[in-house]
Order: structure tokens, then C-alpha cells, then sequence
């Protein structure tokens, strides 16, 4: 199955230090059959999109909490790992497209890796100080959550990852 974990610029460093990503909780995302079922439209490209911008939002959580810890040199991009793996657990108990994974993802399992560009920097940074309020309904934060997806997070081959940590 096709997940999508979301991850922070010190997550990916990591990764590539290590050969794998350890996710928080072991929670991803994926296109899962609950997923499919809140969707009245949409093929598997479309909702696969939908499960990795959940993940997106997700690193902004854990970005949030990254910046609350005084961890300010932390680059303010939202990183998604998408990765192959067959041991998922549904957790639909969660949210629709939440699943668990049991360790830590591979390298070799790593299919892409999604990052923010700098240009997203300002909008990512305000987000993650505004997420949580935005999940509870505040309209101002919600905007300001929006404007950081509006910028469309950009594609890294695994190979490239390592060059990528090297530059950021």
C-alpha cells in the first residue's frame, strides 16, 4: 500500500543519516477504504492526492510543535515521505485515511519524498502556528492554513533526498 508520512526537515536529515524514517506514533496516510467512501468523486490519482495532503497537514502539526520547543533554525516546510509497505493497520477510529505502521520506513521502501520550497517558507511558518486553531473552527487560521497549501509541495526522487538535506 501506497502511504504518505508526514515528516519535518529534521525527520528527513534523519532518514538519510539513518536509512529510515522513524514516524511519530507510526501514523501515515493512505488511500484507505474509508477514505474512498468520503469522497462522492474522484479516481485513485485524485484521492492518493487527497490522503498526501492530510499528511501535509499533519507536518504542519508537528511543525507547530517543533517551533513551541524553541526549535526556530527548523527549515518551516511541510515534508511528506510517500513509501511502499504491505504491514499497515487501518485506524479509521482516527480519521478516514489514517493508518499505522508497525517500525520504522525503510529507504528501499521510499517511493518519493514531497517538500515545500523556500517561497512556501512564510506562509508554512504562520500555518503551523495557526493549525490547531484552524482544526477548531477559527476562520482567520484557517486562511492562514490555506495559504500554506496553496503552494503545491514539490517532488524528490529517494536518490536525490540525500543532495536535497545536503543544501537545505
Amino acid at each position: 500500500m501506497r502511504i504518505y508520512v508526514p515528516a519535518t526537515w529534521p525527520m528527513l536529515r534523519s532518514m538519510v543519516k539513518n536509512g529510515r524514517l522513524d514516524p511519530i506514533g507510526g501514523t501515515a496516510f493512505a488511500l484507505t477504504p474509508g477514505l474512498r467512501e468520503a469522497y462522492t468523486s474522484g479516481d485513485d490519482e485524485e484521492l492518493e492526492y487527497a490522503a498526501m495532503t492530510q499528511a501535509a497537514r499533519a507536518s504542519l502539526r508537528l511543525l507547530s510543535v517543533e517551533f513551541g520547543l524553541g526549535e526556530d533554525s527548523t527549515p518551516a516546510r511541510r515534508v511528506v515521505v510517500a513509501a511502499d509497505l504491505d504491514d499497515v493497520t487501518l485506524r479509521p477510529d482516527l480519521d478516514d485515511g489514517v493508518v499505522r505502521i508497525s517500525g520504522g520506513v525503510p529507504m528501499e521502501a521510499v517511493a518519493a519524498v514531497h517538500v515545500d520550497v523556500d517561497e512556501a517558507e512564510y506562509a508554512v511558518r504562520q500555518a503551523a502556528g495557526a493549525v490547531d486553531a484552524a482544526d477548531m473552527g477559527d476562520l482567520d487560521a484557517e486562511f492562514l492554513v490555506g495559504e500554506a497549501e496553496d503552494h503545491e509541495l514539490a517532488w524528490y526522487d529517494p536518490s536525490e533526498v540525500a543532495f536535497l538535506v545536503e543544501l537545505g
